[in-house]
């Protein structure tokens, strides 16, 4: 079973930039997409970016495009989300995991904090 671990969250300020990390720590990284996802306080959970496994022609939420960029090191089975120009409405825990989510494979999050 793949166990999924965020971390690279921060608080920081708006126009700032944080890269998050996700690391498989056993299992077998996923051959397919991996994504991540964010909830903020009082909403559900949303998608942001998914990656394919050649790491070509992500896809992105709108309220990111042009902002995030995802990427995927398959040899070091890490998904990686660089996030610039951040903004309060950003504030959220991020997840990832594959695309189509599974509902075994969420894990702790991290918190991400943008400050006005």
């Amino acid at each position: 079973q793949v166990q999924l671990v965020e971390s690279g969250g921060g608080l920081v300020q708006a126009g700032g930039s944080l890269r998050l990390s996700c690391a498989a720590s056993r299992g077998t990284f996923s051959l397919g997409n991996m994504a991540w996802f964010r909830q903020a306080p009082g909403k559900e959970r949303e998608f942001v970016a998914r990656v394919p496994w050649s790491g070509y022609s992500p896809v992105y939420a709108d309220s990111v495009q042009g902002r995030f960029t995802i990427s995927r090191d398959n040899a070091k089975r890490t998904v990686y989300l660089q996030m610039n120009s951040l903004k309060p409405d950003d504030t959220a825990v991020y997840y990832c995991n594959e695309y189509p989510p599974s509902p075994t494979k969420w894990g702790q999050g991290t918190q991400v904090t943008v400050s006005s």
